[in-house]
């Protein structure tokens, strides 16, 4: 029996339920793969025509296995976990005490900085493979990556600007800057992402919720997979994904998972749908401009392959999963005065 440590549902008309100490998934009476429970890490369900036993549900209670719903779009809209596995009220009271003083705004602004810094480093990752072949290509990148990395400059000017991290402040008056940094910055790499992108996708620059093009379809749903893997993090660490810094306030909006996410989507996402558009898979949509099933397959199993890769991290080697988890951590540290700065995730490139 193979080792499934991420199993992703996507068959419509499939049926998951346990037997024993596995978890069994099924189509019209036909078995389609069974997955021991101690090796699972998580279920991914990604298609409305799937139903789960409560069987299935308990076991991986039982055994700290998420379970995350995403529609074909992407977009998740449900997740389970254990009661039991949500850390302690303390925390909770930290993270809503920060918002009114400095720890709140420090906190945007260095998730802020890892994401123009793992920005910048894509794009040099990407050029150091163009310097024979491509000189005016790597060049080209190199400036789009300098670019990127000016706004780091910018943001760090902003702090030096900004009160004490005890002292009460209004992060409100500072979030349009900080906006504001971001999406120039994000203006030169998303640049420089078009420039490695085949002609043949059409790329008509980063689009979100609506893209109807290929590319941005990948990115959207591959972005809705990270983000569940973000806020099940954030959760275990004993955070309110529902009370950010950054993103504001909206009723049903997980303001910190939208801020804790944005470190990691370059090492886990940009590049896994970069490395699949380019190798050549086939990236296919139905009448209704969704992705099709297999595509939606492939790109899950990509992103889950690439969350299971190690990279460097606190000078050791760490799956890129488990990194997540490591910075959820450090968030709540950092806001129960336990640690004196918030220090992001930068991708060893």
């Amino acid at each position: 029996m193979p080792i499934i440590r991420e199993l992703v549902v996507d068959q419509y008309g499939a049926h998951l339920t346990r037997h024993s100490e596995r978890l069994v998934l099924s189509q019209k009476g036909n078995k389609l793969l069974e997955a021991p429970l101690m090796h699972l890490e998580c279920v991914l369900v990604a298609s409305p025509g799937v139903s789960v036993s409560a069987s299935a549900i308990a076991a991986c209670c039982e055994h700290g296995i998420p379970v995350h719903f995403i529609t074909e779009l992407g977009e998740p809209y449900a997740a389970l976990y254990s009661a039991g596995l949500t850390g302690t009220v303390l925390t909770r009271r930290a993270q809503l005490a920060a918002y009114g003083d400095g720890r709140g705004l420090a906190l945007a602004m260095s998730m802020g900085r890892g994401k123009l810094l793992n920005q910048a480093g894509l794009l040099r990752y990407a050029a150091k493979y163009r310097k024979e072949t491509s000189p005016a290509l790597h060049q080209q990148l190199i400036e789009l990556s300098e670019l990127v990395e000016d706004h780091t400059r910018e943001l760090e000017r902003l702090a030096g600007q900004c009160p004490a991290a005890d002292q009460v402040q209004a992060l409100d008056d500072y979030r349009s800057q900080l906006l504001s940094i971001e999406g120039r910055a994000a203006k030169y790499y998303w640049d420089g992402v078009g420039i490695l992108i085949e002609a043949k996708w059409r790329w008509p620059g980063r689009q979100g919720r609506g893209a109807s093009d290929p590319v941005n379809c990948c990115l959207n749903y591959c972005y809705g997979i990270l983000y569940g893997q973000v806020e099940r993090a954030l959760v275990l660490a004993g955070l309110d994904p529902y009370g950010g810094f950054l993103h504001a306030d909206r009723p049903g909006k997980p303001s910190l998972v939208l801020d804790a996410i944005e470190e990691f989507r370059q090492p886990a996402v940009d590049r896994t749908v970069l490395a699949v558009l380019n190798r050549g898979q086939s990236i296919a949509q139905g009448d209704d401009g969704l992705l099709d099933q297999a595509t939606r397959h492939t790109l899950a199993e990509a992103v889950l392959k690439r969350l299971a890769t190690e990279t460097e991290y606190a000078d050791k080697r760490f799956q890129l999963g488990s990194v997540i988890q490591s910075q959820a951590r450090r968030v709540a540290s950092y806001l129960r005065g336990e640690q004196e700065v918030y220090q992001p995730f930068v991708q060893k490139w």
